[in-house]
């Protein structure tokens, strides 16, 4: 059924099965074959078409098609990475509750999620646009992170809770040492704050600047002001991660990190 419904909406395009069971339209893009990236993570897929949501970027899906990106598995994945997170780290008993706050931040940042998709490839497996690809696109942090958490949605909904928390585990919360040792757990907005107030003795204020989509699926573009100077931008899916973002764009133009 779901060969059928991607055969109609793409009459135009040279149609071809991938050995994964799923489809690739000549139209697209390159990607390479997702039977690879199951060997890697250990886990075979029941419904492939969660799989090939999961690598769908948004600019490889037609209006007409929206629901076919993978921006709403990215949603469901962030919040069950959030709660594996959690659970993972309500183990340390002796930390307190704004410590393991700091520690959940570093796991689930951006950053650190687009290294962990780096490794294990995933933007390799990518369906995105040409002109997307053309652009760097499989290389990007944001569509890398995005693209992880929409793989542990999938996950989670073709396998169930514990293989999701079991993936988040052996490839994301694995990594909490080094984090702590390179200093991830600080967030960036104390960061910048530390920083402006050293240097300059001004607390540094943010600013929504723009925003665009739909209420239930807003992007949000902040900026991070010092004074009366604008230092950098940042985008996120709620004001909190475009400060964020801005924050750590911040410390980067100034070189503060």
């Amino acid at each position: 059924m779901h060969s059928q419904k991607l055969t109609r909406s793409n009459k135009k395009a040279t149609v071809v099965p991938d050995p994964s069971g799923g489809l690739h339209s000549g139209h697209m893009d390159a990607s390479a074959s997702p039977v690879l990236l199951e060997r890697t993570i250990g886990i075979s897929f029941r419904k492939k078409d969660l799989l090939h949501q999961a690598l769908t970027h948004r600019s490889a899906v037609r209006r007409s098609r929206a629901g076919g990106h993978n921006e709403r598995l990215e949603f469901l994945g962030d919040a069950v990475l959030e709660l594996v997170a959690t659970e993972h780290l309500f183990q340390y008993t002796e930390k307190t509750e704004g410590e393991l706050t700091s520690w959940r931040a570093a796991l689930v940042q951006g950053e650190h999620l687009a290294r962990v998709a780096a490794e294990l490839k995933l933007g390799e497996y990518l369906h995105m646009s040409r002109g997307e690809e053309a652009s760097g696109g499989r290389n990007k942090e944001s569509t890398l992170a995005n693209a992880l958490e929409a793989l542990i949605g999938a996950i989670f909904l073709d396998q169930g809770y514990d293989p999701a928390k079991q993936f988040c585990e052996q490839f994301i919360l694995v990594r909490l040492r080094a984090l702590l040792a390179q200093g991830k757990d600080k967030d960036t907005k104390s960061l910048l704050q530390e920083k402006a107030q050293e240097f300059f003795g001004i607390t540094p204020h943010y600013d929504v600047i723009a925003d665009d989509g739909p209420d239930h699926d807003k992007t949000f573009v902040c900026a991070v002001f010092v004074g009366e100077e604008k230092i950098a931008e940042g985008k996120g899916n709620s004001k909190q991660k475009a400060e964020q973002d801005a924050a750590k764009n911040g410390l980067k133009a100034r070189g503060w990190k």
